[in-house]
This record gives structure tokens, C-alpha cells and sequence, in this order.
């Protein structure tokens, strides 16, 4: 009989270095199964073929006490997988979870920054100093390429081609894609690459093109700090936060008319049905505008009426 952990560590192993998901994807599913096997374990239950319904309940009881129905989702969707790759190495002959449904969840709303909020903050970030330059070029190209925080910390300047304008990352899920930069960014990276980025660096030699100021790789919650720090400063009164770029980058591509599967592209969707969230918010975008602007809508100063 194999033991619950064993069987855990087998999984994540598979996670790591069969499926390569990426290391924070890891550890959520890491988190997720310990609060399985820590359940588990404080009742006496050695061995996953002896769960049974009643046991699946009293799990989702304890879950709803402490977790966000958001939270819970995730943890069953972790779980149903969990199950599936012990269905597959013959550890057990049924998934338990797989009729087990996640809760409801209420659509969210999704936070966008409008085209002139983006220009202010991105124009009120100083460039006098070498780390402010370095933050300048980093939300620049945040912004231009629709990129997350992970894909930023982890690029690499051989992952550039600045003549032609091109960016080659990883995304999430370990897929590559190819993003152009547009101009304001490309004029920003080649002033930090050219003066900034060099001093900050001194004799560390990093392949890293966004460094912190002892010459090492930023980390994700070094950029964190950074964006709260602006957001301070400039005493914005919405929620901003690293992925909020990446919303807009979206949806004012769609309100600039691009086609629904370039953006798809750009953003390194599996889905278009992921990229489709953004329509309506265009939606609302398209509305807005025809209300404005359209003549027939508005009253027309100083008209006498129709003759007819």
C-alpha cells in the first residue's frame, strides 16, 4: 500500500518534470493537496482507496468554514487531477471527485485602466535616476506586450531583438510566443540598456534584463513593492495592481479595433474563449461611444425642427 505523501510526491514529481508547469503552479497544487492529506491524516485515513463519500463531504464541510468559494474551485480542480493520475498508474480503479461539483462562482468584474490612466502613470514615473529609468522601460513594456509579472521578471535580453522590435518568452503553461514592442516601450529599453542597466548590474553579470538594485534578477514581489510605491505616490484611488496592465493592454486593443484572435496571440491564450472576457468590456466601450458621439442621439443646438 502506498502512503498518502508518497502518493503526493509522486504527483507533484509528474507536475515538475513530466507536465513542466511552472514553479508558482506548483505550489498551488502543493498547497492545495497538503489541506487533503493534512484532513486525511487527522482522520485516521491511510490509504486513498478507503475514502469514501462521507469522507468527501465532511472534507468540502471543513473547506466552506475557512475558504473562498473561489478557493474551494480550485482545490477540487486539483484534487479531480490528483485522482486522475492515480486512475492512470493503477493506484486506484475510480475518481471520487469526479462527480463532485464546484461551487457556483459569481462572474468578476474585470479591472481595466482607461487609455489616459495608463498614458498618466506611465508619464508620471521619473526618469532622472537609474533604477526610476529601469522602472520606467519595465511598466512600458508591461503595458505595450500585455505581459505578467512572471513573464517581465523572467525575461532574458537574449529573449530580445530590439532592431526588429520582437520579444521571445515563456508564458504560462511553459508555451513560447512572440510579441511585438511598440515604440514607446522600444524607446524606453534602449535608454535603460544603454546607460541604466549597466551601472545597476556593476560586476554581477546577469542574463536578466530587469535587475534590482544589487544587480540581481527582480522578483516578483521586488516588482509588488515597485507598483505600490507609484501607486502611493501618485495617489491613484483605484485598485491597481500588475495585472490590471495586462486588462488593458487587451481591451484597448479591442477598442482600437483589433481582431479577436491577434489579441488571442498576443496574449498567449489556448482559448479564444479565454481572450473573449475582454468583448465585453468593448462592449460597453463601443456603447459609450455611440451615445457620444452619435448626431441623431444628441440634441442639435439651435435647431428649428423639421418642415415636414
Amino acid at each position: 500500500m502506498d502512503s498518502i505523501s508518497g502518493l503526493v510526491d509522486s504527483f507533484i514529481d509528474h507536475l515538475r518534470f513530466e507536465r513542466l508547469l511552472p514553479k508558482n503552479t506548483i505550489v498551488s497544487y502543493s498547497r492545495d493537496l497538503k489541506k487533503y492529506s493534512d484532513f486525511l491524516q487527522a482522520n485516521s485515513i491511510n490509504d486513498v482507496r478507503s475514502v469514501s463519500r462521507e469522507d468527501i463531504l465532511s472534507f468540502l464541510e471543513e473547506l466552506f468554514k475557512n475558504q473562498k468559494d473561489s478557493s474551494i474551485s480550485r482545490i477540487l480542480s486539483t484534487l479531480r487531477s490528483f485522482y486522475k493520475y492515480l486512475i492512470r498508474n493503477e493506484k486506484i480503479t475510480k475518481n471520487i471527485f469526479s462527480n463532485i461539483k464546484n461551487p457556483k462562482l459569481a462572474k468578476k468584474e474585470i479591472d481595466i485602466l482607461g487609455q489616459e490612466e495608463i498614458a498618466v502613470f506611465l508619464d508620471r514615473i521619473p526618469s532622472s535616476s537609474y533604477l526610476q529609468l529601469r522602472d520606467r522601460a519595465m511598466f512600458e513594456l508591461l503595458y505595450s506586450c500585455g505581459m505578467r509579472v512572471s513573464e517581465i521578471v523572467n525575461l532574458k535580453l537574449s529573449d530580445m531583438d530590439i532592431e526588429e522590435s520582437l520579444i521571445r518568452f515563456i508564458g504560462k503553461g511553459n508555451k513560447q510566443r512572440i510579441t511585438p514592442m511598440g515604440d514607446q516601450a522600444k524607446t524606453y529599453i534602449l535608454k535603460y540598456l544603454q546607460s541604466a542597466r549597466f551601472v545597476i548590474e556593476k560586476e554581477k553579470k546577469s542574463d536578466y534584463v530587469f535587475l534590482n538594485k544589487n544587480g540581481k534578477r527582480l522578483t516578483r514581489q521586488g516588482f509588488w513593492k515597485i507598483l505600490k510605491t507609484y501607486v502611493k505616490k501618485f495617489d491613484f484611488d483605484k485598485n491597481i495592481y500588475p495585472h490590471i496592465f495586462r486588462h488593458s493592454f487587451a481591451t484597448h486593443m479591442l477598442e482600437q479595433g483589433a481582431d479577436l484572435r491577434i489579441v488571442q496571440e498576443l496574449l498567449g491564450h489556448s482559448s479564444i474563449s479565454t481572450t473573449e472576457i475582454y468583448t465585453n468590456l468593448d462592449k460597453r466601450h463601443i456603447k459609450k461611444t455611440y451615445f457620444k458621439y452619435h448626431p441623431r442621439n444628441k440634441k442639435s443646438k439651435g435647431s428649428k425642427g423639421s418642415n415636414i
